[in-house]
């Protein structure tokens, strides 16, 4: 990162946080960053918080989005809002075990949940609230949870069984679980910034992904990729947050208006998220550069038995606590594949 971007965003991080009556009737800057495309869930979500936001305040809040890395790239954001340069960010779940959190990583781990009503009820539910109040100890405020969807895989050669998986140079973020889940099927696991992933898809850095059909299509991965298949094998999701000292320092009034804009916005997100996903599946399958294909009920089985020994693996990693927690949520009982 660049010296003097950093140290821009640092200033209009401080100006942000300045009393009101310093900065003589300016509105409140947010600066809120994320690395995926304005079109997608996440994207129109983050748009729709920064209207709401100036509605609710009646101008005293503008919220600047910048959207596809412009302003920082996965590696960097975070630094970015600890340090005060951005504040608000919508990272995905795993981008939280870097930080000393790991128990989020339990959203990455493969067919935990079999759809959004399961998500939900751990999203909304304890587990999901706990989980968000560990961030304060890091300086951060979690503030809700935005779907993406669930994954489809991708590669240049079809992959219905485990077995078609071994070898493959998979892409993944940064997360023990996508890395050990990967592992379990023979595939090789490649970590990978976001912003990166297309080219290396087209020059064969790596041999295929794992993404929401919103990210593949919206990021034109289906180009170069000629076969997808539709596992919905885990969940991508993402966590609102904020820098903790710029938030307590918000005049009390302001802040509700601001968390009722976020109240709104996760409902908004929540609501096209699966839309959005249908419809840009639909889009990679019409275009013609990729071969859609839907694993029969025994091809689904077969990966599933194969991965979900993950969750075992990483039982010391999360706390086999919070996976118990959520079998019981969702009435899940692996000993039953």
């Amino acid at each position: 990162m660049k010296i003097s971007t950093l140290l821009f965003g640092l200033v209009a991080g401080a100006l942000s946080v300045m009393p009101l009556g310093a900065i003589a009737q300016q509105p409140i800057v947010i600066k809120f960053s994320h690395v995926v495309a304005a079109d997608t869930p996440k994207g129109k979500a983050a748009e729709f918080f920064a209207k709401r936001a100036a509605e609710l305040t009646k101008g005293k809040v503008k919220v600047e989005v910048y959207a596809n890395s412009t302003l920082y790239k996965d590696k960097e954001e975070m630094e970015a809002l600890q340090l005060g340069a951005v504040q608000m960010l919508a990272p995905s779940l795993a981008k939280f075990a870097p930080l000393g959190v790991k128990e989020f990583e339990l959203f990455d781990l493969p067919y935990l949940f079999d759809d959004y009503n399961e998500l939900h009820v751990v999203t909304e539910g304890p587990v999901g609230k706990a989980l968000l109040q560990k961030l304060e100890t890091r300086g951060l405020v979690g503030l809700a949870y935005w779907d993406n969807g669930f994954k489809v895989m991708s590669a240049n050669k079809p992959l219905k069984m485990p077995e078609d998986y071994k070898g493959q140079k998979m892409r993944i973020q940064s997360s023990n679980v996508l890395d050990a889940q990967m592992r379990a099927v023979g595939a090789i696991p490649q970590k990978m910034a976001f912003s990166e992933v297309y080219q290396a898809l087209q020059t064969g850095v790596v041999d295929g992904t794992e993404n929401p059909p919103s990210n593949l299509y919206t990021q034109k991965m289906h180009e170069v990729q000629k076969h997808v298949s539709v596992t919905n094998h885990g969940y991508l999701g993402y966590a609102v947050i904020t820098n903790k000292k710029f938030w307590d320092g918000l005049p009390a009034d302001v802040r509700g208006q601001l968390e009722q804009a976020m109240k709104e916005s996760t409902k908004y997100a929540n609501d096209i998220a699966k839309q959005d996903n249908d419809k840009s599946l639909e889009e990679v399958r019409k275009s013609g550069k990729s071969q859609v294909y839907v694993p029969t009920d025994a091809e689904k089985l077969a990966l599933k038995k194969a991965m979900v020994k993950v969750h075992t693996e990483m039982a010391g990693r999360i706390g086999k606590e919070n996976i118990d927690a959520i079998y019981k949520a969702t009435n899940f009982d692996p000993s039953k594949l």
